[in-house]
């Protein structure tokens, strides 16, 4: 089986609160682009919120798969709220309806990192929590850090924090190159050092000098990254995202774009 190419939604809403409703036309530029398959923000389901049957009908029709539901939380205590408890239920419940797919949990960004050891204890104990109750339904989870100045986990003293708290048993590892790149990283090197605990990942371009740029303008080898994939015998998905000026202008040309540069550089 080989690695199979998709798109992520924040290519055309970075807000993960912003509920929208045309799930439909990315669906149709993703199946344009000869890309495999979607993970969303669930802020994105729109008409599909409440029924996943309608999404996987729509998908069919498209030759396309559900790859992940990107789920955020903010765990701002040491135990799931009520309503994050039943939010993660409910989306357990949903992603049942689409085999292989998985759950992409996301702590969202804080204002600042004062008091981050509460913070990152916090998150992990949460994540866990919700992991292991998904694995025990069949349900896989994988954790997704990002890079702004807020997040919790940002930097490697950071990740090392992370993982020697996640139980990798219920839950695995989502890492997003550009995120990687902008919290200063490696990102071979952190591809490499957390290699066994990869589940799904995420690609976007970025400069070394902290600017989001187009894919293959940037300083991230993703063909180098690709290389490492196969050759460990990862056969999950890689969704491809934008984060630029140009991409939030245009975000059905920035996945064309993308495209071109797949099916050149990287399958």
């Amino acid at each position: 089986m080989n690695i199979k190419f998709g798109c992520h939604g924040s290519t055309w809403e970075l807000d993960y609160d912003k509920k929208t409703d045309y799930l439909p036309h990315i669906m149709d530029v993703v199946e344009n682009a000869g890309f495999q398959g979607i993970d969303v923000q669930i802020s994105l389901l729109g008409r599909f919120a409440e029924s996943p049957e309608s999404l996987k009908e729509e998908l069919d029709k498209r030759g396309l798969q559900l790859a992940a539901l990107t789920v955020p939380f903010s765990w701002l205590h040491n135990e799931e709220t009520k309503e994050e408890r039943e939010l993660a239920n409910y989306y357990m419940e949903y992603i049942k309806h689409f085999p292989g797919a998985l759950l992409n949990v996301a702590p969202r960004t804080f204002k600042d990192r004062n008091n981050l050891i509460n913070k990152q204890r916090n998150i992990i104990s949460c994540a866990n929590s919700l992991a292991k109750r998904a694995f025990e339904q069949g349900v896989l989870c994988s954790f997704h850090p990002s890079s702004p100045d807020g997040s919790a986990f940002r930097t490697e003293e950071d990740y090392k924090i992370l993982f020697e708290g996640l139980d990798m048993k219920f839950i695995g590892y989502t890492p997003d190159a550009g995120h990687i790149s902008m919290g200063g990283m490696d990102v071979l090197e952190i591809f490499k050092q957390y290699l066994p605990y990869i589940k799904h990942v995420h690609f976007k371009d970025a400069s070394i000098t902290g600017e989001w740029r187009k894919m293959g303008t940037g300083d991230i080898d993703f063909p180098e990254i690709v290389k490492m994939l196969r050759g460990s015998g990862y056969h999950g998905w890689i969704m491809v995202e934008e984060e630029t000026e140009q991409s939030s202008s245009n975000p059905d040309e920035a996945i064309k774009d993308i495209s071109d540069y797949v099916s050149m550089n990287l399958k």
